[in-house]
Protein backbone atom coordinates (compact mmCIF):
# COMPACT_ATOMS: atom_id res chain seq x y z
CA UNK A 1 0.00 0.00 0.00
CA UNK A 2 2.85 2.38 0.84
CA UNK A 3 4.43 1.76 -2.57
CA UNK A 4 1.12 2.70 -4.21
CA UNK A 5 0.92 5.92 -2.20
CA UNK A 6 4.52 6.78 -3.08
CA UNK A 7 3.61 6.56 -6.77
CA UNK A 8 0.85 9.14 -6.29
CA UNK A 9 3.09 11.42 -4.24
CA UNK A 10 5.30 11.81 -7.31
CA UNK A 11 2.51 13.59 -9.22
CA UNK A 12 3.14 17.31 -9.78
CA UNK A 13 1.52 19.76 -7.33
CA UNK A 14 -0.30 21.63 -10.11
CA UNK A 15 -1.92 18.39 -11.27
CA UNK A 16 -2.93 17.54 -7.71
CA UNK A 17 -4.53 20.98 -7.30
CA UNK A 18 -6.68 20.68 -10.40
CA UNK A 19 -7.70 17.14 -9.42
CA UNK A 20 -8.79 18.42 -5.98
CA UNK A 21 -10.82 21.13 -7.75
CA UNK A 22 -12.39 18.42 -9.88
CA UNK A 23 -13.22 16.49 -6.70
CA UNK A 24 -15.29 19.37 -5.28
CA UNK A 25 -17.25 19.62 -8.51
CA UNK A 26 -17.77 15.87 -8.51
CA UNK A 27 -19.23 16.20 -5.01
CA UNK A 28 -22.15 18.01 -6.60
CA UNK A 29 -22.36 15.54 -9.47
CA UNK A 30 -22.34 12.45 -7.25
CA UNK A 31 -24.90 13.86 -4.81
CA UNK A 32 -27.20 14.89 -7.65
CA UNK A 33 -26.84 11.44 -9.19
CA UNK A 34 -27.55 9.71 -5.87
CA UNK A 35 -30.44 11.61 -4.31
CA UNK A 36 -31.76 14.26 -6.71
CA UNK A 37 -34.16 11.64 -8.18
CA UNK A 38 -35.30 10.83 -4.63
CA UNK A 39 -35.76 14.53 -3.86
CA UNK A 40 -37.82 14.93 -7.04
CA UNK A 41 -39.84 11.84 -6.12
CA UNK A 42 -40.62 13.44 -2.73
CA UNK A 43 -41.65 16.60 -4.59
CA UNK A 44 -44.19 14.38 -6.42
CA UNK A 45 -42.40 14.07 -9.77
CA UNK A 46 -42.98 10.75 -11.58
CA UNK A 47 -40.15 8.52 -12.88
CA UNK A 48 -40.90 9.78 -16.38
CA UNK A 49 -40.67 13.42 -15.26
CA UNK A 50 -37.39 12.76 -13.44
CA UNK A 51 -35.96 11.30 -16.65
CA UNK A 52 -37.42 14.18 -18.68
CA UNK A 53 -35.56 16.80 -16.63
CA UNK A 54 -32.41 14.72 -16.19
CA UNK A 55 -31.85 14.37 -19.94
CA UNK A 56 -31.41 18.14 -20.34
CA UNK A 57 -28.33 17.95 -18.11
CA UNK A 58 -26.52 16.35 -21.03
CA UNK A 59 -27.72 18.31 -24.04
CA UNK A 60 -25.36 21.26 -23.56
CA UNK A 61 -22.35 18.94 -23.50
CA UNK A 62 -23.60 17.18 -26.62
CA UNK A 63 -23.82 20.47 -28.50
CA UNK A 64 -20.69 22.22 -27.21
CA UNK A 65 -18.08 19.50 -26.59
CA UNK A 66 -16.58 19.25 -30.09
CA UNK A 67 -16.34 23.03 -30.43
CA UNK A 68 -14.58 23.27 -27.09
CA UNK A 69 -12.22 20.46 -28.06
CA UNK A 70 -11.23 22.44 -31.16
CA UNK A 71 -10.97 25.72 -29.25
CA UNK A 72 -8.61 24.53 -26.50
CA UNK A 73 -6.02 23.20 -28.95
CA UNK A 74 -3.00 25.48 -28.85
CA UNK A 75 -4.33 27.37 -25.80
CA UNK A 76 -3.62 27.41 -22.08
CA UNK A 77 -6.27 25.58 -20.13
CA UNK A 78 -6.30 26.89 -16.55
CA UNK A 79 -8.90 29.62 -17.11
CA UNK A 80 -11.39 27.04 -18.38
CA UNK A 81 -11.29 25.40 -14.96
CA UNK A 82 -12.44 28.66 -13.32
CA UNK A 83 -15.56 28.65 -15.52
CA UNK A 84 -16.57 25.20 -14.26
CA UNK A 85 -15.72 25.94 -10.65
CA UNK A 86 -17.99 28.98 -10.49
CA UNK A 87 -20.87 27.99 -12.76
CA UNK A 88 -21.41 24.34 -11.74
CA UNK A 89 -22.44 25.11 -8.14
CA UNK A 90 -24.29 28.26 -9.24
CA UNK A 91 -26.53 26.44 -11.71
CA UNK A 92 -26.83 23.55 -9.25
CA UNK A 93 -28.54 25.93 -6.83
CA UNK A 94 -30.86 27.07 -9.62
CA UNK A 95 -31.86 23.44 -10.27
CA UNK A 96 -32.70 22.88 -6.62
CA UNK A 97 -34.84 26.01 -6.49
CA UNK A 98 -36.62 25.08 -9.72
CA UNK A 99 -37.41 21.57 -8.48
CA UNK A 100 -38.88 22.87 -5.22
CA UNK A 101 -40.87 25.65 -6.89
CA UNK A 102 -41.94 23.40 -9.81
CA UNK A 103 -40.77 25.98 -12.35
CA UNK A 104 -40.38 23.85 -15.46
CA UNK A 105 -38.65 26.37 -17.73
CA UNK A 106 -36.06 27.23 -15.07
CA UNK A 107 -35.38 23.57 -14.37
CA UNK A 108 -34.83 22.82 -18.07
CA UNK A 109 -32.60 25.87 -18.51
CA UNK A 110 -30.56 25.28 -15.36
CA UNK A 111 -30.06 21.60 -16.25
CA UNK A 112 -28.68 22.56 -19.68
CA UNK A 113 -26.36 25.23 -18.26
CA UNK A 114 -25.27 23.01 -15.36
CA UNK A 115 -24.19 20.23 -17.71
CA UNK A 116 -22.51 22.70 -20.05
CA UNK A 117 -20.55 24.19 -17.15
CA UNK A 118 -19.10 20.78 -16.27
CA UNK A 119 -17.78 20.57 -19.80
CA UNK A 120 -14.94 23.01 -19.18
CA UNK A 121 -13.50 20.67 -16.56
CA UNK A 122 -14.37 17.36 -18.25
CA UNK A 123 -12.94 18.15 -21.68
CA UNK A 124 -9.85 20.01 -20.49
CA UNK A 125 -8.52 17.98 -17.57
CA UNK A 126 -7.07 14.95 -19.39
CA UNK A 127 -5.25 17.09 -22.02
CA UNK A 128 -4.02 19.27 -19.13
CA UNK A 129 -2.63 16.23 -17.32
CA UNK A 130 -0.99 14.84 -20.45
CA UNK A 131 0.59 18.21 -21.25
CA UNK A 132 1.84 19.15 -17.80
CA UNK A 133 2.88 15.93 -16.07
CA UNK A 134 5.81 13.64 -16.70
CA UNK A 135 5.19 10.55 -18.83
CA UNK A 136 5.74 8.19 -15.89
CA UNK A 137 2.98 10.04 -13.96
CA UNK A 138 0.33 9.87 -16.68
CA UNK A 139 -1.35 6.64 -15.56
CA UNK A 140 -1.37 7.65 -11.90
CA UNK A 141 -2.68 11.16 -12.58
CA UNK A 142 -5.44 9.91 -14.89
CA UNK A 143 -6.37 7.22 -12.34
CA UNK A 144 -6.49 9.86 -9.59
CA UNK A 145 -8.67 12.09 -11.76
CA UNK A 146 -11.04 9.17 -12.31
CA UNK A 147 -10.97 8.46 -8.59
CA UNK A 148 -12.49 11.89 -7.86
CA UNK A 149 -15.86 10.42 -8.86
CA UNK A 150 -15.60 7.64 -6.29
CA UNK A 151 -13.91 9.79 -3.65
CA UNK A 152 -16.62 12.41 -4.03
CA UNK A 153 -19.17 9.61 -3.75
CA UNK A 154 -17.59 8.56 -0.46
CA UNK A 155 -17.69 12.08 0.96
CA UNK A 156 -21.13 13.04 -0.36
CA UNK A 157 -22.68 9.69 0.63
CA UNK A 158 -21.04 9.98 4.03
CA UNK A 159 -22.45 13.48 4.54
CA UNK A 160 -25.89 12.37 3.38
CA UNK A 161 -25.91 9.18 5.47
CA UNK A 162 -24.64 10.80 8.69
CA UNK A 163 -26.84 13.91 8.56
CA UNK A 164 -29.97 12.01 7.51
CA UNK A 165 -29.32 9.53 10.33
CA UNK A 166 -28.95 12.38 12.87
CA UNK A 167 -32.17 14.08 11.81
CA UNK A 168 -33.91 12.99 8.59
CA UNK A 169 -36.51 15.75 8.91
CA UNK A 170 -34.08 18.62 9.43
CA UNK A 171 -31.61 17.27 6.88
CA UNK A 172 -34.01 16.51 4.07
CA UNK A 173 -32.82 15.72 0.55
CA UNK A 174 -33.29 19.39 -0.31
CA UNK A 175 -31.11 20.63 2.55
CA UNK A 176 -28.43 18.01 1.92
CA UNK A 177 -28.18 18.90 -1.75
CA UNK A 178 -27.86 22.59 -0.89
CA UNK A 179 -25.03 21.92 1.59
CA UNK A 180 -23.04 19.85 -0.90
CA UNK A 181 -23.67 22.21 -3.81
CA UNK A 182 -22.35 25.19 -1.83
CA UNK A 183 -19.25 23.15 -0.95
CA UNK A 184 -18.53 23.04 -4.68
CA UNK A 185 -17.36 26.67 -4.61
CA UNK A 186 -14.24 25.53 -2.70
CA UNK A 187 -12.93 24.27 -6.06
CA UNK A 188 -12.14 27.87 -7.06
CA UNK A 189 -9.49 28.08 -4.33
CA UNK A 190 -7.61 25.04 -5.64
CA UNK A 191 -7.56 26.28 -9.22
CA UNK A 192 -6.17 29.58 -7.94
CA UNK A 193 -3.31 27.64 -6.31
CA UNK A 194 -2.04 26.37 -9.68
CA UNK A 195 1.18 28.26 -10.40
CA UNK A 196 3.06 26.80 -13.36
CA UNK A 197 3.91 27.78 -16.90
CA UNK A 198 1.56 25.59 -18.89
CA UNK A 199 2.95 23.44 -21.66
CA UNK A 200 1.21 23.86 -25.03
CA UNK A 201 2.60 21.20 -27.41
CA UNK A 202 3.61 22.46 -30.89
CA UNK A 203 1.45 19.82 -32.59
CA UNK A 204 -1.48 21.09 -30.53
CA UNK A 205 -1.17 24.46 -32.26
CA UNK A 206 -1.02 23.04 -35.77
CA UNK A 207 -4.32 21.15 -36.03
CA UNK A 208 -7.38 23.26 -35.53
CA UNK A 209 -9.56 22.22 -38.49
CA UNK A 210 -11.85 19.19 -38.52
CA UNK A 211 -10.15 17.73 -41.60
CA UNK A 212 -6.78 17.74 -39.84
CA UNK A 213 -7.74 14.99 -37.39
CA UNK A 214 -7.27 11.25 -37.93
CA UNK A 215 -10.95 10.40 -37.95
CA UNK A 216 -10.54 6.68 -38.66
CA UNK A 217 -8.43 6.27 -35.54
CA UNK A 218 -10.74 8.47 -33.48
CA UNK A 219 -13.92 6.65 -34.52
CA UNK A 220 -12.38 3.20 -34.06
CA UNK A 221 -11.15 4.09 -30.58
CA UNK A 222 -14.44 5.62 -29.42
CA UNK A 223 -16.95 2.97 -30.53
CA UNK A 224 -16.63 0.94 -27.30
CA UNK A 225 -17.01 4.16 -25.30
CA UNK A 226 -20.27 4.81 -27.16
CA UNK A 227 -21.58 1.31 -26.38
CA UNK A 228 -20.73 1.58 -22.69
CA UNK A 229 -22.11 5.12 -22.45
CA UNK A 230 -25.46 4.17 -23.99
CA UNK A 231 -25.72 1.18 -21.68
CA UNK A 232 -24.80 3.17 -18.58
CA UNK A 233 -27.39 5.82 -19.46
CA UNK A 234 -30.16 3.29 -18.85
CA UNK A 235 -28.88 2.47 -15.39
CA UNK A 236 -26.58 4.86 -13.53
CA UNK A 237 -28.78 8.01 -13.32
CA UNK A 238 -31.74 5.95 -12.11
CA UNK A 239 -30.17 3.33 -9.86
CA UNK A 240 -31.50 5.05 -6.74
CA UNK A 241 -35.05 4.72 -8.11
CA UNK A 242 -34.48 0.98 -8.64
CA UNK A 243 -33.48 0.49 -5.02
CA UNK A 244 -36.25 2.79 -3.77
CA UNK A 245 -39.12 1.39 -5.82
CA UNK A 246 -38.13 -2.28 -6.08
CA UNK A 247 -36.36 -2.90 -2.76
CA UNK A 248 -37.78 0.04 -0.77
CA UNK A 249 -34.46 1.39 0.48
CA UNK A 250 -34.64 4.74 2.27
CA UNK A 251 -32.38 7.69 1.46
CA UNK A 252 -30.19 6.77 4.45
CA UNK A 253 -29.96 3.11 3.40
CA UNK A 254 -29.14 3.86 -0.23
CA UNK A 255 -26.63 6.56 0.73
CA UNK A 256 -24.89 4.11 3.05
CA UNK A 257 -24.78 1.51 0.27
CA UNK A 258 -23.48 4.09 -2.16
CA UNK A 259 -20.85 5.14 0.39
CA UNK A 260 -19.50 1.59 0.62
CA UNK A 261 -19.55 1.27 -3.19
CA UNK A 262 -17.64 4.55 -3.53
CA UNK A 263 -14.98 3.37 -1.07
CA UNK A 264 -14.52 0.19 -3.10
CA UNK A 265 -14.32 2.21 -6.33
CA UNK A 266 -11.69 4.52 -4.83
CA UNK A 267 -9.60 1.61 -3.57
CA UNK A 268 -9.82 -0.03 -6.98
CA UNK A 269 -8.84 3.18 -8.77
CA UNK A 270 -5.75 3.54 -6.58
CA UNK A 271 -4.63 0.07 -7.68
CA UNK A 272 -4.88 0.83 -11.41
CA UNK A 273 -1.17 1.66 -11.99
CA UNK A 274 -0.13 -1.60 -10.31
CA UNK A 275 -2.73 -3.63 -12.20
CA UNK A 276 -1.64 -2.13 -15.50
CA UNK A 277 2.02 -2.84 -14.72
CA UNK A 278 1.61 -6.45 -13.61
CA UNK A 279 -1.36 -7.66 -15.70
CA UNK A 280 -1.62 -5.33 -18.67
CA UNK A 281 -4.55 -3.89 -20.61
CA UNK A 282 -5.39 -7.07 -22.51
CA UNK A 283 -6.33 -9.07 -19.41
CA UNK A 284 -7.32 -6.37 -16.91
CA UNK A 285 -9.90 -4.46 -18.97
CA UNK A 286 -12.01 -7.35 -20.37
CA UNK A 287 -11.83 -9.37 -17.13
CA UNK A 288 -12.98 -6.62 -14.76
CA UNK A 289 -15.72 -5.46 -17.11
CA UNK A 290 -17.00 -9.00 -17.74
CA UNK A 291 -17.40 -9.69 -14.03
CA UNK A 292 -19.11 -6.30 -13.66
CA UNK A 293 -21.67 -7.28 -16.31
CA UNK A 294 -22.42 -10.55 -14.48
CA UNK A 295 -22.95 -8.60 -11.24
CA UNK A 296 -25.28 -6.15 -13.04
CA UNK A 297 -27.42 -8.99 -14.44
CA UNK A 298 -27.68 -10.65 -11.03
CA UNK A 299 -28.62 -7.31 -9.44
CA UNK A 300 -31.28 -6.55 -12.04
CA UNK A 301 -32.90 -9.99 -11.85
CA UNK A 302 -33.55 -9.60 -8.12
CA UNK A 303 -36.72 -7.81 -9.25
CA UNK A 304 -38.10 -11.22 -10.27
CA UNK A 305 -38.13 -12.33 -6.63
CA UNK A 306 -38.17 -8.96 -4.85
CA UNK A 307 -40.88 -10.20 -2.47
CA UNK A 308 -38.30 -12.44 -0.82
CA UNK A 309 -36.33 -10.80 1.99
CA UNK A 310 -33.04 -12.13 0.63
CA UNK A 311 -33.45 -10.25 -2.68
CA UNK A 312 -32.38 -6.87 -1.30
CA UNK A 313 -29.17 -8.34 0.12
CA UNK A 314 -28.30 -9.95 -3.20
CA UNK A 315 -29.09 -6.70 -5.05
CA UNK A 316 -26.91 -4.64 -2.70
CA UNK A 317 -24.09 -7.20 -2.83
CA UNK A 318 -24.11 -7.25 -6.63
CA UNK A 319 -24.19 -3.45 -6.74
CA UNK A 320 -21.14 -3.34 -4.46
CA UNK A 321 -19.33 -5.73 -6.82
CA UNK A 322 -20.43 -4.08 -10.04
CA UNK A 323 -19.41 -0.53 -9.15
CA UNK A 324 -15.67 -1.02 -8.47
CA UNK A 325 -15.22 -3.64 -11.20
CA UNK A 326 -16.73 -1.46 -13.92
CA UNK A 327 -14.96 1.68 -12.78
CA UNK A 328 -11.62 -0.07 -12.37
CA UNK A 329 -11.21 -0.22 -16.15
CA UNK A 330 -12.04 3.47 -16.68
CA UNK A 331 -8.56 5.01 -16.28
CA UNK A 332 -7.02 2.22 -18.36
CA UNK A 333 -9.53 2.55 -21.21
CA UNK A 334 -9.12 6.32 -21.17
CA UNK A 335 -5.34 6.06 -21.41
CA UNK A 336 -5.40 3.46 -24.15
CA UNK A 337 -7.92 5.45 -26.21
CA UNK A 338 -5.79 8.60 -25.86
CA UNK A 339 -2.59 6.79 -26.84
CA UNK A 340 -4.24 4.82 -29.64
CA UNK A 341 -5.68 7.94 -31.28
CA UNK A 342 -2.37 9.85 -31.09
CA UNK A 343 -1.18 13.14 -29.56
CA UNK A 344 -2.62 15.45 -32.18
CA UNK A 345 -6.10 14.00 -31.66
CA UNK A 346 -6.19 14.06 -27.85
CA UNK A 347 -8.20 17.26 -27.34
CA UNK A 348 -10.77 16.09 -29.88
CA UNK A 349 -10.96 12.63 -28.34
CA UNK A 350 -11.48 14.17 -24.89
CA UNK A 351 -14.23 16.42 -26.26
CA UNK A 352 -15.93 13.61 -28.14
CA UNK A 353 -15.77 11.36 -25.08
CA UNK A 354 -17.68 13.97 -23.07
CA UNK A 355 -20.08 14.45 -25.96
CA UNK A 356 -20.66 10.72 -26.31
CA UNK A 357 -21.40 10.22 -22.62
CA UNK A 358 -23.67 13.23 -22.40
CA UNK A 359 -25.40 12.60 -25.73
CA UNK A 360 -25.97 8.95 -24.88
CA UNK A 361 -27.38 9.79 -21.47
CA UNK A 362 -29.63 12.44 -23.03
CA UNK A 363 -31.22 9.99 -25.44
CA UNK A 364 -31.33 7.07 -23.01
CA UNK A 365 -33.05 9.30 -20.44
CA UNK A 366 -35.78 9.91 -23.02
CA UNK A 367 -36.08 6.19 -23.71
CA UNK A 368 -35.95 5.32 -19.99
CA UNK A 369 -38.79 7.75 -19.29
CA UNK A 370 -40.90 6.31 -22.11
CA UNK A 371 -40.27 2.73 -20.99
CA UNK A 372 -41.12 3.48 -17.37
CA UNK A 373 -44.26 5.38 -18.37
CA UNK A 374 -45.33 2.27 -20.28
CA UNK A 375 -44.71 0.08 -17.25
CA UNK A 376 -41.53 -1.66 -18.40
CA UNK A 377 -39.78 -3.17 -15.39
CA UNK A 378 -36.35 -2.00 -14.25
CA UNK A 379 -34.96 -5.51 -14.79
CA UNK A 380 -35.68 -5.40 -18.52
CA UNK A 381 -34.16 -1.92 -18.87
CA UNK A 382 -31.03 -2.94 -16.99
CA UNK A 383 -30.63 -6.06 -19.16
CA UNK A 384 -30.39 -3.73 -22.16
CA UNK A 385 -27.41 -2.17 -20.39
CA UNK A 386 -25.82 -5.60 -19.88
CA UNK A 387 -26.19 -6.45 -23.59
CA UNK A 388 -24.60 -3.18 -24.72
CA UNK A 389 -21.80 -3.57 -22.17
CA UNK A 390 -21.02 -7.03 -23.52
CA UNK A 391 -20.57 -5.79 -27.07
CA UNK A 392 -18.48 -2.88 -25.78
CA UNK A 393 -16.14 -5.18 -23.84
CA UNK A 394 -15.54 -7.34 -26.91
CA UNK A 395 -14.75 -4.20 -28.92
CA UNK A 396 -12.32 -3.00 -26.25
CA UNK A 397 -10.52 -6.33 -26.43
CA UNK A 398 -10.15 -6.04 -30.21
CA UNK A 399 -8.96 -2.44 -29.78
CA UNK A 400 -6.32 -3.52 -27.27
CA UNK A 401 -5.08 -6.24 -29.65
CA UNK A 402 -4.77 -3.65 -32.44
CA UNK A 403 -3.13 -1.18 -30.02
CA UNK A 404 -0.44 -3.72 -29.10
CA UNK A 405 0.10 -4.54 -32.79
CA UNK A 406 0.47 -0.84 -33.72
CA UNK A 407 2.83 -0.34 -30.79
CA UNK A 408 5.07 -3.21 -31.91
CA UNK A 409 5.14 -1.73 -35.40
CA UNK A 410 6.27 1.64 -34.02
CA UNK A 411 3.05 3.45 -34.96
CA UNK A 412 2.41 4.35 -31.30
CA UNK A 413 5.09 5.90 -29.08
Amino acid sequence: MLSILREYLKIEKAIISVIIAEFFLQLINSSFMAILPLYMKNELYTDGEVAQYTKYRFIGVLVLAVGLGLYIKGKKIKNFFYISCFLVPTFGLFILYAVHAHIAWLNYTAQVLWGSSFLFMQVAIIPYILRNSRLENHTGAIALSYATWSLSGIVSSGIIAILSFINPYLFSERVLLHIITIMGFISIYFVARININEVVPPESKQHTRLQDFDWKLIIRSLIPTLLLAVGAGFTIPFISLFFSNVHHLSTFQFSTTNLVASILIALGAMLVPKIKKHIGYQIAIPTTQSFAIIALVLMATTQYYSELSISVYIAVGCFLLRQPLMNLAGPMTSEIVMNYSGKRNQEMVSALTSSIWSGSWFFTAIIFGELRDKGVDYVNIFLITAALYTVGVVWYYLLIVDYNKRKREGLIN
